[in-house]
């Protein structure tokens, strides 16, 4: 009778887990998955943060292992760029569950669910952070984990900004490069950042009511001189910077005073509890380097990654 009872507990634990991802579809994960496949690095960084390692991850560029994950995706089965993974290797992967960013996969989500669950995150707003930190890692069993993060990022926050120097608020424009650069609203993740640390964002808040996939805008040479930014944050994915290319970006101030900073990897998904802190202490330093001190990206990492992951 007893061991009939403990199948049937066993059993109930087993049970899958229904969660609502951020395309509003429900999707039963599997207990306590143990083979995840990342689309993105944001699926890297919380594993790495809570102790645990992927089994299949996208690179952002061929070769270029990220100083923030300390260089650990070599190690780890790689299945393509982030915009174009490859399902067949994604399938030889054999995950339990898929977690990708959702911009980048919704449209073969059907190819998706066939190899393994599939949790599409939107992975653009500040608010998306603590969020998706909390629901993933309490699906791999480390809630408490994800709400210490979370907390310590708040901490973190509060105390860079208490140290800013009051009075002061840069203006600062975080863009792709392009002839008229996409440039990110105040709701984005490392826009938000600076905004914290009392930076003055040239495009502001999102002025429409529906803010999701609508982050951003592209805004031209001409009015990027008109808000002249002061300092400039590019999200550095290869050479082609045809912006620069414009005679106006010279008489930008920011290009004039030294202050383009081609940022790496962490600052493009900067939602994970790794990439967010290290972009914090970037932050602090390129809008007040007075004030704050150049971070050690690996040292920074080093602390955040527990020595179970490694």
């Amino acid at each position: 009778m007893s061991l009939l009872f403990g199948s049937a507990v066993l059993a109930e634990e087993a049970k899958p887990t229904a969660i609502t991802d951020d395309r509003g579809i429900k999707v039963d994960v599997p207990a306590t998955p143990k083979r995840v496949a990342a689309i993105s690095y944001f699926g890297v960084d919380l594993m790495l943060a809570l102790g645990l390692e992927p089994i299949a991850t996208t690179y952002m560029v061929k070769g270029r292992e990220p100083d923030f994950l300390l260089g650990r995706t070599r190690d780890i089965p790689q299945i393509g760029q982030r915009a174009k993974p490859n399902l067949e290797l994604l399938a030889e992967a054999k995950p339990d569950l898929i977690v990708a960013m959702r911009r980048y996969t919704e449209g073969n989500a059907a190819q998706y669910q066939k190899i393994a669950p599939y949790l599409a995150y939107n992975l653009e707003l500040y608010d998306d952070s603590d969020r998706t930190i909390t629901q993933l890692a309490t699906l791999l069993g480390k809630k408490e984990r994800a709400e210490q993060l979370n907390a310590q990022f708040k901490q973190d926050l509060a105390a860079f900004a208490a140290k800013a120097p009051k009075g002061m608020h840069p203006r600062f424009q975080v863009m792709w490069a392009g002839d008229a650069p996409w440039t990110f609203y105040n709701e984005n993740m490392t826009a938000a950042i600076l905004t914290a640390l009392g930076g003055e964002n040239i495009a502001g808040n999102n002025p429409a009511t529906y803010k999701v996939d609508n982050f951003g805008v592209e805004m031209s040479l001409e009015t990027m001189l008109e808000k002249d930014p002061e300092v400039i944050f590019v999200y550095d994915y290869g050479p082609d910077r045809p912006n620069e290319n414009n005679p106006i970006w010279n008489s930008l101030s920011a290009v004039k005073n030294g202050r383009v900073y081609y940022v790496g990897d962490q600052w493009v998904e900067a939602h994970g509890p790794i990439a967010r802190e290290i972009v914090l202490r970037e932050a602090a330093h390129y809008l007040y380097p007075d004030v704050f001190p150049k971070p050690d990206v690996a040292a920074e990492a080093t602390k955040l990654i527990p020595a179970a992951s490694k």
